[in-house]
């Protein structure tokens, strides 16, 4: 098993909150690699890696907060909170494409796709339906960050979304542009030394679930929690505030980027 370590954001009596990586599975995959609990099993005591439930999930290459129960009763109430949508997500994504407005909202039902069931597709006949709110953070020209609430909880919801609206992710293998993005096709003028090959700033999937917002009130608990971003991604953002030609003006609120470079609450 690759040295993958799981950032542990919070812990108590009933609950476990995690910032997932990239590449994991929540749940085992037909590829057979290892999944959350296997990584968290070389972490954790085994007695409580045997307590802990699953709430809700993530998509294999999206990281992010996770939040798990460490008993039933926690599992249950938690759940409910999901299927009612008491409990608010933020997730921050790297886009591309115009942005025409500064927030928006898409409603368009969601189902898998009959020539590949492995994506899903936007069917109004026959999908489910798929609600996400999303807000304009920063416009760096070709690349936008954006802050997306998806209200549903529909399986790669964002990641089918957003490219309905024209505002594809900057890098998704599944559904659109698979390439990295390279400090090259940000900075005007870059020069790279003799004999030096240039490594991407990130070649994995340009969105993080960023924040997770708790209905309820619980003593010496926080109502809401941050997962940071990974090195790479975080990295790609400090890049994208630099190399354009607004700097730091290129954001709605300036203020949004120190929050997401220290890891703070956004909203």
């Amino acid at each position: 098993m690759s040295k993958i370590k799981v950032e542990i954001i919070y812990t108590d009596d009933d609950i476990f909150v995690i910032n997932k990586p990239t590449g994991v599975s929540v749940t085992k995959d037909r590829s057979g690699a290892a999944e959350l609990l296997d990584f968290l099993s070389e972490q954790l005591e085994p007695q409580i890696c045997t307590q802990l439930r699953l709430i809700h999930r993530l998509d294999k290459d999206t990281s992010g907060v996770m939040i798990l129960a460490k008993n039933k009763q926690t599992q249950s109430r938690l759940s409910s909170c999901f299927e009612k949508r008491l409990i608010k997500k933020t997730y921050i994504a790297l886009v591309t494409g115009a942005v025409m407005k500064q927030q928006g909202k898409i409603n368009s039902p969601l189902a898998r796709s009959r020539k590949n069931p492995a994506i899903m597709c936007i069917t109004p006949k026959r999908g489910k339906q798929a609600s996400t709110n999303w807000e304009l953070l920063a416009d760096f020209g070709v690349i936008k960050l954006l802050a997306v609430y998806p209200v549903t909880g529909r399986t790669h919801q964002i990641r089918v979304h957003l490219p309905g609206i024209g505002l594809p992710l900057a890098i998704d293998p599944l559904y659109g542009n698979n390439q990295p993005l390279f400090l090259s096709d940000l900075k005007a003028n870059y020069r790279l030394k003799k004999n030096q090959t240039e490594k991407p700033l990130i070649e994995r999937l340009t969105l993080h679930a960023y924040q997770i917002n708790l209905p309820e009130s619980q003593p010496n608990r926080p109502d809401y929690f941050v997962a940071g971003l990974d090195k790479k991604f975080k990295a790609t953002i400090k890049m994208l505030a630099k190399h354009n030609p607004e700097g730091l003006d290129a954001f709605v609120d300036p203020e949004d980027f120190n929050k997401i470079i220290n890891n703070q609450k956004l909203s």
